[in-house]
């Protein structure tokens, strides 16, 4: 099989709304079929640590899934804050966009787009 690990399991999970908002964004953008979405973490936020999420290009040191259509690119250093994350997209009145469950996560801000370990 080849290295780029299509058929590894990804250590995150799209909820159903995110694959229909990622889905609705890909087709509204026109993104290429070279971009994927990028899922990672880098350090700021004001819990330490922020997450990465939008569309790119499959870099040198990333593993590359496959959720049910999405191409999700992911540097392999990033899969210890992330295993286990649930990635999910809320439109109501409370909150509009995506959020983040992490069981990794000791600690997270108001925002919801950071937090400790």
């Amino acid at each position: 099989m080849a290295s780029d690990n299509l058929t590894a399991v990804a250590p995150v999970t799209l909820t159903e709304g995110a694959l229909n908002e990622l889905k609705k964004l890909i087709d509204q953008q026109e993104i290429s079929e070279d971009f994927g979405l990028r899922v990672g973490v880098e350090g700021g936020g004001c819990s330490g640590m922020s997450y990465i999420l939008g569309f790119d290009q499959k870099k040198d040191g990333d593993t590359e899934y496959d959720i049910h259509g999405i191409r999700l690119f992911m540097n392999k250093a990033h899969g210890l804050y992330l295993a286990g994350m649930e990635i999910d997209f809320k439109n109501g009145l409370d909150a509009r966009g995506f959020t983040f469950n992490n069981p990794n996560a000791t600690s997270t801000c108001g925002c919801g787009s950071s937090f400790s370990s």
